[in-house]
């Protein structure tokens, strides 16, 4: 019985905490969020053009060789089904 007790002081004491967390709500959230944005240090344009430029170029060049990958074990596989 006094076990049972427990649980219900220990449930209802993680219910009070839960809704005091939530105090602030979303005008609290959008303030912060506001305050973080600011912190926040934004790449240049030249920075931006030349990072894309890179990944691009990145893309490109995985492709070709993933295209090249799957061309030759292709080969292989149409080699060794027409042995036979």
């Amino acid at each position: 019985m006094a076990k049972n007790a427990e649980t219900n002081s220990k449930t209802t004491k993680s219910k009070a905490s839960a809704t005091t967390k939530k105090k602030g709500g979303i005008k609290k959230y959008l303030k912060d969020l506001k305050s973080e944005i600011k912190k926040v240090v934004w790449p240049s344009k030249k920075q931006v053009i030349n990072n894309t430029g890179i990944v691009l170029t990145v893309m490109v060049i995985v492709g070709l060789v993933l295209a090249g990958i799957d061309t030759g074990l292709g080969a292989i596989v149409n080699a060794v089904l027409n042995m036979g």
